[in-house]
């Protein structure tokens, strides 16, 4: 696990490049894609039961309608040394149920669902709307057993209980040497 705040490396802003030696390749060629386009918001409005109009924003929901956030990650698969990289970068729009705690504490847990599961978590940070983790998980799997897998992560709090907050997932079957960056929506977690 890398630790790779900017803080940490002065001028330094590629946050998954290898833990050896950060200005060299194979990352440093690498295109970038993002998978998350963003749709502007339109100011829609509805008729509730009395048929008067309410904007969008103003109706509570609740249950599985809620929205939980998104996490923001990145994926790269270094072929020579068949290394697998996910670089936890944050949550965003963070949003939990008050009887989780007000700031409760929260990590990221990762697992690879390979027959014999790879799990792995991030450093627990205080509870907020947005949650900066920038960590680099590392690990040494064929990509032709990757590419039949998912990736799950599990939003967790650790304290004041351990509680799953959300959760989301991708497929790695476009998993490729070049680095790829995703924003996945944040699911109540399944039962």
């Amino acid at each position: 696990v890398s630790d790779l705040r900017p803080s940490a490396l002065p001028g330094s802003f590629d946050v998954s490049r290898s833990m050896f030696d950060l200005r060299s390749p194979p990352h440093r060629f690498m295109k970038r894609y993002d998978s998350f386009s963003s749709v502007p918001s339109s100011t829609s409005s509805r008729k509730d039961s009395q048929g008067s109009n309410r904007s969008l924003d103003t109706i509570t929901l609740s249950g599985d309608e809620r929205d939980f956030g998104r996490l923001n990650v990145k994926l790269c698969y270094v072929p020579s040394v068949e290394q697998i990289w996910i670089t936890v970068l944050h949550c965003k729009d963070l949003s939990w149920p008050s009887s989780f705690g007000e700031n409760p504490r929260i990590c990221v847990k990762g697992i690879l669902t390979l027959p014999k599961l790879v799990q792995f978590k991030s450093s627990a940070k205080e509870g907020c709307n947005d949650i900066e983790f920038m960590e680099t998980f590392v690990f040494a799997i064929k990509l032709q057993s990757l590419q039949a897998v998912r990736l799950v992560f599990k939003i967790q709090t650790q304290a004041p209980r351990k509680k799953t907050i959300g959760e989301c997932s991708l497929a790695l079957r476009e998993l490729s040497s070049q680095e790829t960056d995703h924003w996945l929506d944040i699911s109540p977690p399944s039962k």
